[in-house]
């Protein structure tokens, strides 16, 4: 990564302290409940997590690894990858910002997917939860990740027409992508609106030993973050719009970066 600012300035070393500070206080009431379950005789676990009432150290943990989470993908967000495009408009940050949240959800998956692999085969007790909440997590991984990819552009784009049209018949083409796109949203947000709204307002839940309430946050999520992909596409539109034309080959998909790292590795081992 390289280190010039995105768009934080003077706030970016403020936000790091304030995301390492969070995280070591997470850390510090998660070894307290770790120790709890070998300690007390009704130990505080992931069931609690869903049920707080009457457990502040159940809300102290929520609370610090929320706001960990959250200043964390601010951080990383003013950090610029090396593959990375410039940011192009203001909408970009919401969708830099979600992109850093989905990178460090794939490495929460597998540290709840290691737990659960030590507790089943070494200590022989399975969870209930870490297969529900790794599904969870996976699934906003999915929808931030396709936000992430419009605000990239790297969603699937067929060039061999759109190159060899005029500047003024890819614009139309553009215009045309991005209605489709807001169609598509709209449509989805029309039909899905009352059926998400009544799965939050009951908090559905998943009918399991934990049961999560999977349901109730996973379809208003998806008519959120399809909205966001839809105003990402109109930013990206707004943006690109007098760029000069562009051509592709499939030279444009190699990664001379990803290469050069291999290189090296490759020259370390020799």
């Amino acid at each position: 990564m390289m280190e010039q600012s995105v768009w934080l300035g003077a706030a970016r070393r403020p936000m790091r302290t304030a995301a390492i500070g969070f995280a070591a206080l997470t850390a510090v009431i998660a070894v307290i409940l770790v120790i709890g379950q070998f300690t007390q005789d009704e130990p505080l676990g992931m069931y609690e997590m869903l049920r707080p009432e009457g457990h502040p150290i159940i809300y102290a943990i929520l609370l610090s690894l929320t706001a960990t989470l959250v200043c964390a993908s601010l951080y990383y967000s003013d950090i610029r990858g090396v593959i990375e495009i410039e940011r192009t408009g203001p909408f970009d940050i919401i969708s830099l910002v979600a992109s850093r949240l989905a990178m460090m959800s794939v490495a929460f998956i597998v540290i709840v997917m290691f737990y659960e692999v030590v507790l089943r085969y070494v200590f022989g007790k399975p969870t209930l939860w870490a297969n529900e909440l790794s599904l969870w997590i996976a699934a906003f991984v999915f929808l931030f990740a396709g936000q992430y990819a419009m605000q990239q552009r790297s969603h699937i784009r067929i060039y061999i027409i759109y190159d060899l049209m005029p500047r003024w018949m890819q614009k139309l083409s553009d215009c045309i992508s991005v209605l489709l796109i807001w169609v598509f949203a709209f449509c989805l947000v029309w039909g899905g609106f009352n059926e998400a709204k009544a799965k939050l307002l009951r908090m559905e839940t998943f009918g399991t030993a934990w049961d999560p309430p999977i349901p109730a946050t996973i379809k208003p999520a998806i008519l959120l973050i399809i909205s966001l992909v839809a105003i990402q596409a109109l930013s990206n539109l707004i943006a690109d719009w007098n760029k000069a034309p562009e051509h592709h080959s499939p030279a444009d998909e190699i990664d001379e970066t990803e290469i050069e790292n291999i290189r090296r590795t490759l020259e370390g081992k020799d």
